[in-house]
């Protein structure tokens, strides 16, 4: 990811039933962030279904329509049918305090997926699992998330790559500037600043905070006027979204602490089993020399 080098949201909670591989200890990973703890009012709100006149067909793919909202157990259930391997604990505490908050964003009456959101949730992610033994179950248990909150997991890497393009091909002055524009991407912020203006169901969430942040980032729109223009025009509440981008950098540090002691961790635990192994083998070498005098003396 271009220049962010490191992203956290963690918080601590029970690992996903008793999958469990201690790879670093809870310990090392602080607890209960502030800010990052959606409060239990959100719980099981009623499902509602939103339209947008003026939305392609990609916009509305993924909007809430359920009508029986499922329990966090029951999402955390879909995603372990999902992914039935294993996930090293370092990650599987984050994956299940994020899957628990999403939940919460997914099920709130007034909820619609949009490409922001998404592009905000795939920074997330892979910033999170940077680092993951590999690249391919990182890719299984990303498709094995989307899918336990009954979305497209193709949809969010389609159109966070499509906004991240789009992005980097901007400018300060055009970012800002889409309301005037014609496009697939303006058309996205259009109906994004339409529903967020009172003229249909707009949730404001964290990932959105951050996926504004990254197309910011990508378009290196640095001055501090370009956030709050790009605040006003798609109606969104500044306040809230610098609230949650400085949670966001004060965080920063936290995943690079937390993924140089899991190397430590990994780096110590490789030197013993190397040591093990030589161990071993100088035993052995010593049984056969012993073995090989005995049959000598004989």
């Amino acid at each position: 990811m271009a220049a962010v080098s490191s992203l956290s949201f963690m918080a601590i909670g029970q690992t996903f039933g008793n999958r469990k591989v201690n790879v670093l200890s809870a310990c090392f990973l602080p607890y209960n962030f502030e800010g990052f703890r959606f409060r239990t009012s959100l719980l099981y709100q009623s499902i509602g279904v939103g339209v947008s006149t003026t939305a392609s067909a990609s916009i509305v793919r993924c909007m809430s329509i359920a009508t029986d909202v499922p329990t966090v157990s029951e999402t955390k259930s879909n995603f372990l049918k999902e992914y039935k391997q294993p996930i090293p604990s370092v990650y599987n505490t984050v994956l299940q305090e994020l899957i628990v908050q999403q939940h919460l964003m997914r099920y709130k009456r007034t909820y619609r997926y949009d490409a922001v959101f998404a592009l905000g949730f795939v920074t997330v992610y892979d910033q999170l699992m940077e680092g993951f033994p590999s690249d391919e179950d990182r890719d299984t248990i990303f498709q094995a998330y989307i899918k336990a909150l009954k979305e497209d997991p193709e949809q969010y890497r389609t159109d966070a790559l499509k906004l991240e393009e789009w992005a980097c091909s901007q400018t300060s002055s055009s970012l800002v500037e889409f309301p005037s524009r014609d496009g697939e991407v303006e058309a996205i912020l259009k109906d994004i600043a339409e529903r967020a203006g009172g003229k249909g169901s707009f949730s404001y969430s964290r990932f959105f905070a951050v996926g504004l942040f990254r197309l910011l980032e990508l378009a290196n729109a640095t001055e501090p006027t370009v956030l709050e223009k790009l605040c006003a025009a798609l109606n969104i509440n500044k306040r809230s979204v610098d609230r949650n981008l400085d949670v966001y950098r004060n965080l920063l540090s936290k995943l690079v602490q937390a993924k140089e002691l899991l190397k430590e961790y990994v780096d110590r635990e490789k030197k013993k089993r190397e040591e093990r192994s030589e161990t071993q083998k100088a035993n052995e070498v010593v049984k056969n020399c012993l073995g090989e005098y005995q049959y000598v003396i004989q």
